[in-house]
């Protein structure tokens, strides 16, 4: 198993409950782990046999631009299965760190998916 991480990365999206907390952009903490499902990368050298980590990491970048969400839950649903329909790794998964607590460092969500298994053909 090979796994590609994209830790940390700093976004400012609009999510929260309330209007009022989504009324502007929010720090938040992006990190993506994907399992390439070619890993001909690793014999080959060629980008081309695997996900792409800089063009994810700019997809995240923009990824809130003129959307919001009320829960993180839904949002990272949202970044994984954008990320396993672009970039076709074998599974995801995005954990979302937010800054909302004043007791706490953050809350985080963390969510796994994987890319649906083709159904057998029958001959």
């Amino acid at each position: 198993m090979l796994t590609i991480s994209i830790v940390d990365q700093e976004v400012f999206y609009r999510v929260g409950v309330t209007e009022a907390e989504r009324a502007h952009p929010q720090r938040l903490l992006l990190s993506v782990e994907m399992e390439p499902a070619d890993l001909r990368a690793t014999v080959t050298d060629d980008l081309a046999h695997t996900v792409d980590y800089h063009a994810v990491s700019r997809e995240l970048a923009g990824f809130g631009e003129g959307r919001s969400w009320s829960l993180l839950e839904k949002l990272a649903a949202d970044l994984a299965g954008q990320l396993l329909q672009r970039y076709r790794p074998a599974a995801v998964t995005v954990e979302i760190k937010k800054f909302v607590l004043p007791d706490a460092r953050y809350v985080a969500v963390r969510l796994r998916r994987t890319l649906p298994q083709a159904a057998p053909q029958e001959g």
